[in-house]
């Protein structure tokens, strides 16, 4: 089984005929992503990649009935993207351009609260490699053949670590049944927990693993709530063991600003939370098949 996204998702690629949007789109489509049509403001009506454009995401969604789109619009216009997503109605949005300037993603965090729990958009993102529920559904940037269907959930605020604990697993005959990258912004759409609760009511999810990194409380929150909630088991890892307090390290949010923002602070935390931790990212999935070992 899977979370947010099957074979039954129909995608719309916001920033569908620019350069960067076309390619990643020719690749989900490979991949079989039922990929419905794109918007391009001032290229409605055309077609493009032998599906339709739109000039608004409104009548994109009401024509297609698409209930998940891909952000591929550069930084200075993403939050507003992000945000006719949302009046549009998708369901489930991807945000994958990098460099949104944090006072847009505060007003766009503020605009999603008029809505309620039960219609409110979930955003990954920015900053993210996307999400894939392997053979069904693709939508990021991601390698797809690196995916092997199965029943271990990943949620990742590094897209290329993702790619590396998916690679090993395959190696090793154990798949996914749902990958999410949450983005490395400390200013982001969901987090850990948001997915983690997702995958606990997957019945098909056996274990998850949750790929943190340094700054900001999310993994934290995210082993806590584990701890009290979850009945499947959690590997951890936290990059960033030697990164020196104060120093940013690649993605915006990986800063250590304050106590327990370490990796280190974080890790100890996961092992009092019972979360299993994975030593270095050469053992990610020798670690998870220990775990299911002992769960089976």
């Amino acid at each position: 089984m899977a979370i947010h996204l099957n074979e039954n998702t129909k995608v719309l690629v916001q920033g569908f005929t620019g350069q960067v949007g076309s390619f990643h789109a020719s690749n989900m489509i490979k991949y079989g992503t039922n990929v419905v049509g794109g918007v391009t403001p001032g290229k409605g009506s055309t077609m493009h990649l032998h599906k339709p454009v739109f000039n608004t995401m409104k009548e994109a969604v009401e024509v297609t009935d698409a209930d998940a789109s891909i952000i591929f619009v550069p930084p200075p216009f993403a939050a507003d993207s992000i945000m006719e997503a949302a009046d549009a109605g998708v369901r489930f949005c991807v945000v994958v351009t990098d460099g949104i300037p944090l006072q847009d993603m505060i007003r766009v965090k503020r605009y999603m609260r008029r809505y309620k729990a039960d219609n409110k958009m979930l955003l990954t993102g920015p900053d993210c490699a996307g999400s894939i529920s392997p053979g069904k559904c693709m939508i990021g940037i991601m390698p797809g053949h690196i995916y092997l269907p199965g029943n271990i959930g990943i949620v990742s605020r590094s897209g290329t670590l993702s790619y590396e604990v998916a690679s090993q697993m395959k190696d090793m005959g154990i798949g996914v049944s749902s990958s999410i990258s949450i983005g490395g912004d400390p200013i982001n759409g969901s987090s850990f927990r948001d997915h983690l609760s997702a995958f606990e009511e997957d019945s098909e999810t056996d274990a998850v693993v949750i790929i943190g990194e340094i700054g900001g409380p999310q993994e934290v929150d995210a082993a806590m709530w584990a701890r009290d909630n979850m009945s499947k088991p959690v590997i951890g890892y936290v990059a960033g063991l030697t990164a020196p307090k104060g120093r940013r390290m690649g993605h915006a949010g990986a800063i250590i600003s304050t106590i327990g923002d370490s990796a280190t602070e974080k890790l100890e935390i996961f092992q009092q939370c019972g979360v299993t931790v994975v030593p270095n990212p050469s053992l990610f999935a020798s670690t998870i098949k220990e775990v299911l070992a002992k769960v089976n």
